[in-house]
């Protein structure tokens, strides 16, 4: 949390406009930004939001006053961002989005060179202390913007990624939510042989169809609605800013994060055979099956994208994938993508002939999980100590990578708790045993009690 500033995040700036965050402030911020990293050449970008290209102006007058060039690639997506940074060799990126926030909300994304994160271990803190402290004495000669146009070559770099020619001609829902992801798809479309439904499709920052945020249950029946009606062979969705994108099945049956990790580790290491693959530990065991049988080697992560990034170029790792959307790619400065997951996806449809189903229920079959179940409850500490003082003589391994994992042979599961809430997170899985799987579930709840 902020020091000085609420708004001022373990991984970003998440305000309300303008109450808390306005042009002022942003210019500041970027003044801020530029002075602590040293930065002579930032790259900007923003999200469909109303106050969007506000913030984008007074953050690049604020990066351009201290001195920094500045390479303005307009509206767009976090990924686009990190592709220009590392593309164009620059010293960090700024990307004004929200995200999956609500409509009166903004914030701010911040990476260095190469793409690499900043959050408050990293930066961000001493940035927050810069803007408070006022410390942002204006250069001798201010930056210079340039526009930069880049979407076409984004494009090239996505499909170097994958092999098109195996591509068949697949329908494909999508939707942005209103968000910018359909700007990256309408290019993709020109030199790719799906169907796209599209939906909720146009940029728009007075959210017409609601926060674009797929995870929430309400905001997933119209795309599964969509797959549906038009008979898609599966559905996309994705976040305002596209660094998370969320699968349905051409039932229009929403698909965990959990078995997407594994279906595209496996299509890759066949691509590239041999290669690490990164994955967080709170749901394993499929992702760990099928990255051996595909003849990679998996290397657990804690949870979040510094730690997960960070992991990944310790092990120049091919890949690394979360349970909650967020896909990681070595090609890509082992960032974040919310395109190369479902272009990955579309790959392993074509080549195995497969229903997306059929490759998901397989893996469902084989290793039945809970899906992550929230807890609010008085004391995080005391429950967690009070499962592991109860389940541990049990155990065949205790693991505190992320939280506490506890494995029994035939079923595990971890639990973390929640940095900012008094809220216990809880995943279960078992080895092919539904049954079972529900039954501890059911346990571990009774026994960590509190209240959904």
């Amino acid at each position: 949390m902020g020091e000085y500033y609420a708004f001022f995040k373990a991984y970003d700036v998440r305000a309300k406009v303008p109450d808390e965050l306005d042009a002022d402030m942003a210019r500041r911020i970027g003044a801020a930004f530029a002075a602590e990293l040293g930065a002579r050449t930032v790259v900007v970008g923003r999200d469909m939001r109303l106050s969007s290209p506000e913030l984008a102006d007074a953050v690049i007058d604020g990066l351009t006053s201290a001195g920094a060039d500045v390479l303005d690639i307009g509206l767009g997506g976090t990924e686009e961002v990190y592709y220009g940074v590392f593309s164009q060799d620059a010293d960090g990126g700024i990307m004004v989005t929200a995200s999956h926030n609500p409509k009166d909300y903004n914030g701010l994304k911040f990476v260095r060179e190469q793409a690499k994160p900043i959050s408050a271990d990293t930066g961000l803190a001493d940035i927050e202390r810069r803007v408070h402290a006022n410390d942002l004495s204006p250069a001798d000669k201010p930056g210079q913007v340039t526009p930069l146009d880049q979407r076409d070559d984004y494009i090239d770099f996505l499909l170097a990624q994958i092999k098109p020619e195996e591509l068949k001609p697949l329908t494909i829902v999508a939707n942005p939510g209103n968000g910018c992801a359909g700007l990256v798809v309408d290019k993709l479309a020109e030199r790719l042989p799906f169907d796209f439904q599209r939906m909720q499709f146009e940029p728009d920052g007075t959210l017409p169809n609601g926060v674009p945020n797929p995870l929430l249950v309400e905001n997933r029946e119209a795309t599964s609605a969509k797959v549906r009606e038009t008979g898609a062979d599966f559905g996309v969705a994705w976040d305002g800013d596209f660094d998370r994108c969320f699968f349905f099945d051409e039932t229009g049956a929403f698909i965990e994060g959990y078995y997407i990790v594994g279906l595209i580790a496996q299509m890759l290491l066949e691509m590239n055979p041999g290669e690490a693959i990164v994955h967080d530990p709170r749901l394993i065991w499929n992702t760990l099956d099928q990255v051996a049988a595909a003849g990679g080697e998996a290397v657990e992560s804690k949870s979040g994208h510094s730690f997960m990034k960070q992991v990944m170029r310790e092990h120049d790792a091919l890949y690394g994938g979360e349970m909650s959307a967020h896909h990681y790619f070595r090609e890509f400065s082992y960032a974040d993508n919310g395109h190369l997951p479902w272009l990955v996806l579309a790959q392993l449809v074509s080549r195995t002939g497969k229903r997306l189903s059929t490759l998901v229920e397989e893996r469902i079959a084989a290793f039945p999980a809970s899906g992550e179940i929230n807890r609010k409850v008085e004391d995080a500490d005391a429950v967690m100590a009070d499962m592991e003082q109860a389940y541990r003589d049990s155990a065949e391994s205790v693991a505190y990578v992320d939280g506490l994992s506890m494995d029994f042979g035939a079923w595990r599961f971890n639990l973390r708790k929640s940095n900012t809430e008094p809220v216990i997170r809880l995943n279960v899985e078992s080895r092919g045993d539904k049954a079972l799987m529900e039954a501890k579930t059911d346990e571990l709840l009774t026994r960590i009690g509190g209240t959904a």
